[in-house]
């Protein structure tokens, strides 16, 4: 359990040298640039505290680096030109004199939490390392490709779309998988956190390591992902249409 503590540690430290950022910038929204490769982080210490590296975690830590290599650079381009994240500056107007405070235990140490809870199945591969190569780790990596190939496509098609001019682009993405689900770049997250966990599945007490997955499901489709997004968009025009014709999340064909 070394491996877990030491992970905690390193963690503490990241989410704390972002809040520092934060509060010099005067930004929260560098919390969103910071979660993948929080992660990443995640992973790659456990596989630097471990004592056993085994195939199954370094492709774990290959995988999920690049994940959150690729997620945090799409978000830092995404947010550099931008004013701060309307949620985020919301919720600084409501924590008044306290604000600092209650950044670092909200946002920031919080999101730390999050970020040990979603990589824990890396670091469960680290503590209950096995040598040898099996089928779960093909599956598993196959769906993670599945679910990192929706994400990534879904994100590039998002951002041609506002490339575009507000006058000819329309309000609202439907063309491409934005067609089949309102939120395909999130189903693509979920479905590779899941790839993620068919790889640990095999090893001891790997039932703990569900905690990733559920972690990032719940928080996608519950909290911070689906219907932030949604409430977002609620009010445009041709929204209602959309919402009625368009899957929620998963990808399906178009309703009549």
């Amino acid at each position: 359990m070394n491996t877990l503590f030491i992970v905690a540690g390193v963690i503490f430290c990241y989410v704390t040298i972002w809040f520092i950022i934060s509060r010099i910038i005067k930004r929260n929204d560098v919390a969103d640039i910071a979660w993948g490769p929080g992660i990443a982080l995640v992973g790659v210490t456990a596989f630097l505290s471990s004592t056993e590296p085994t195939a199954r975690t370094v492709l774990l830590t290959l995988l999920v680096t690049f994940w959150g290599m690729r997620l945090g650079s799409h978000i830092f381009a995404r947010n550099r030109k931008k004013t701060e994240d309307p949620r985020y500056v919301a919720l600084a107007q409501s924590w008044g004199r306290w604000t600092h405070l209650i950044s670092y235990l909200q946002v920031f140490l919080l999101q730390g939490v999050l970020m040990i809870a979603v990589g824990y199945p890396l670091v469960h591969a680290n503590i209950f390392a096995e040598r040898g190569i099996d089928i779960f780790m093909l599956i598993g990596a196959l769906v993670w490709l599945l679910g990192l190939s929706i994400e990534a496509t879904a994100d590039r098609q998002l951002r041609s779309f506002f490339a575009q001019p507000p006058e000819t682009r329309g309000s609202i993405m439907q063309s491409g998988l934005w067609r089949y689900s309102r939120h395909p770049n999130y189903f693509g997250e979920v479905l590779l956190w899941w790839g993620i966990f068919i790889i640990v599945a095999p090893l001891a007490y790997s039932y703990i390591a569900l905690i990733g997955p559920i972690t990032i499901t719940c928080l996608i489709l519950f909290v911070s992902g689906v219907p932030m997004a949604e409430r977002m968009m609620a009010g445009k025009p041709g929204w209602e249409e959309y919402t009625r014709t368009t899957s929620v999340f998963v990808p399906l064909p178009p309703k009549g």
